[in-house]
């Protein structure tokens, strides 16, 4: 897994966690890999890999199972997928229609900018 610079490695272990379960990679009730395996895998102290695991658990994501390890919380997908819109709509479609405004774009003319990114991504 290739590391960026700017953002902590904590936050990139609990995104590429979050991935896998929105891909399914990480089922709901399913193991995740423990803190040694992240640890190891990404190469990195096992103290940050807590730490990105920990992040999860306070999110209602993951559960811990004394013994046992760290399991995917039932509805942590749908939860997810909600998180990631809400998050998609500030980042990208709320400054992008501020863009069209300083540029003076209609909202027609905004809607078939959308239809041409949508066919040009198909």
């Amino acid at each position: 897994m290739r590391m960026e610079e700017e953002r902590p490695i904590f936050l990139q272990l609990a995104d590429q966690l979050e991935d896998g379960i929105l891909s399914g990679a990480y089922p709901e009730d399913g193991q995740v890999p423990s803190i040694t395996e992240f640890s190891v895998a990404w190469k990195i102290n096992p103290a940050t890999a807590l730490k990105g695991i920990n992040r999860l658990v306070e999110d209602g994501l993951l559960y811990k199972k004394r013994g046992v390890g760290m399991f995917v919380s039932p509805g942590a997908r749908e939860t997810l997928r909600q998180r990631r819109r809400e998050r998609f709509f500030e980042e990208y479609i709320r400054r992008a229609v501020s863009e069209a405004r300083r540029l003076e774009l209609t909202d027609g003319e905004i809607l078939a900018m959308m239809k041409r990114g949508l066919s040009d991504v198909d």
